[in-house]
């Protein structure tokens, strides 16, 4: 029994490509709030949120006391895309709390219940509605690893795992990709008008505000602004991927809220279901909503638990402004703490950005630095990842509910284990680094 290993199981049966549970070795078995408990009874600080899906937290009671009714009430579990109770609710709740106090008039498509899947459908309908097939995407963007949205995806290791070809795309420099003196946008304009520039005119551009997976790069407010130009003055339709920067982790509803443009097309999943159920949708303009009936259809399409809480959410944090003015301050207090840490450690060179509860730290001459300090800070109770082409950056994705106290607690062991990195102490979380990396080759 002295050499039973609580992952065998997984060791064992479950595929290679299994990666957070290498960066994360441990049984977790039940969770609350900020704070995930294993197996053994040992607790965690929760900085990663599900990679942005648990924006409310974990089994967060509201969700959790409505779902034990509906299903007492014995509603409808699955229903493709009928009519049922549950989803007519959610649909006049996005309504109320969502789309008229801004003023979107915006038809909704629920797609397949990944975030993959809403990009596919986005794609298809730009490119039917338009009749024409290229799409510009920009470097370090992540929208998904089915073949359409690895197509419009940068990094290298999803797209070589496709094992095809991936056509239909224009790459092209996001906001500060060449530095801050060059308007990457610039570029963009020059080759649409030129027609020596060998660039097809697109069906559509495809951007995330703040890119979260490409390394928390944040589009400035101006910069999304000439981009809704470029594209509505040459019938460009512009597709926003808020499915990780959306549902308040910027500190708004949509993280291009702070621009004021309206999108074309928006993708929405991750935390949109509010308690960790798989949902996605599409918002698409009527003038755009082109699809022939079925055109675009997935089983598990009509996801009614996660139409249940998903309208609780709306319900009870979006029916004034306190929930993101809570928000706001949890962001001030995250971003005063890492600015912190860049100062008390200058031979770094770090480099804070972000917004909201969506931020990163990147030192600028050790890309193996934050892989290090996440291994270690497992080690000391806290789960947070890396994000960034290199793994370079890293990043705090933590609940929107997390208290004032457990942000400071999180910060406190980031700080103790940069430190244990940096005086090599941290040799107990070597293996752990190793899986990490392994993990994100």
């Amino acid at each position: 029994m002295s050499d039973f290993s609580p992952l065998e199981v997984f060791d064992r049966r479950e595929s290679e490509v299994r990666g957070y549970i290498r960066s994360f070795p441990v049984v977790f078995d039940r969770a609350s709030g900020s704070t995930l408990v294993t197996a053994d009874g040992d607790e965690y600080l929760d900085f990663f949120a599900g990679a942005g899906v648990l924006n409310y937290g974990h089994n967060n009671p509201l969700f959790t006391k409505a779902l034990v009714e509906y299903i007492e009430h014995g509603g409808i579990l699955h229903g493709l895309d009928m009519a049922t109770s549950a989803k007519r609710a959610f649909i006049e709740a996005f309504e109320q709390y969502v789309l008229e106090p801004r003023g979107y008039d915006y038809k909704i498509q629920f797609t397949g219940p990944t975030g993959a899947n809403a990009v596919e459908a986005a794609l298809k309908v730009a490119r039917q509605a338009t009749g024409r097939t290229n799409v510009v995407a920009f470097t370090n963007g992540f929208h998904g690893l089915s073949l359409g949205a690895v197509a419009v995806t940068g990094n290298k290791k999803y797209r070589d795992a496709a094992g095809t070809t991936l056509g239909d795309v224009t790459r092209l420099p996001f906001e500060g990709y060449l530095g801050d003196k060059l308007d990457t946008l610039d570029l963009f304009e020059k080759m649409l008008d030129d027609t020596g520039s060998g660039l097809d005119l697109p069906a559509a551009v495809i951007v995330e505000a703040i890119q979260g997976e490409g390394g928390i790069n944040v589009a400035s407010p101006e910069w999304l602004r000439r981009l809704r130009a470029i594209t509505e003055e040459r019938g460009i339709l512009l597709i926003l991927d808020e499915i990780q920067a959306g549902i308040g982790r910027s500190g708004s509803f949509f993280a291009f809220e702070e621009s004021g443009i309206v999108p074309d097309l928006v993708t929405v999943s991750k935390s949109i279901s509010a308690s960790g159920l798989p949902m996605s949708l599409v918002l698409l303009r009527p003038a755009v909503d082109v699809w022939k009936p079925g055109a675009h259809t997935g089983t598990f399409r009509g996801n009614n638990l996660a139409f249940v809480t998903a309208r609780v959410a709306l319900e009870e944090y979006w029916a004034d402004d306190a929930f993101m003015t809570t928000v706001a301050e949890r962001s001030a207090e995250l971003r005063a703490g890492l600015e912190a840490i860049a100062a008390d450690y200058p031979q770094l060179d770090f480099t804070v950005r972000g917004r909201g509860l969506m931020y990163g730290i990147v030192s600028l001459n050790d890309r193996d630095l934050p892989s290090r300090v996440s291994a270690e800070a497992f080690q000391r109770g806290l789960v947070i990842e890396t994000a960034g082409a290199f793994e370079e950056v890293l990043k705090f994705l933590p609940a929107l509910t997390l208290t004032s106290e457990e942000l400071q607690t999180g910060l406190g062991i980031v700080r103790e284990s940069l430190d244990a990195v940096l005086t090599g102490d941290d040799s107990e979380a070597e293996h752990a680094v190793e899986d990490h990396v392994a993990s994100h080759a």
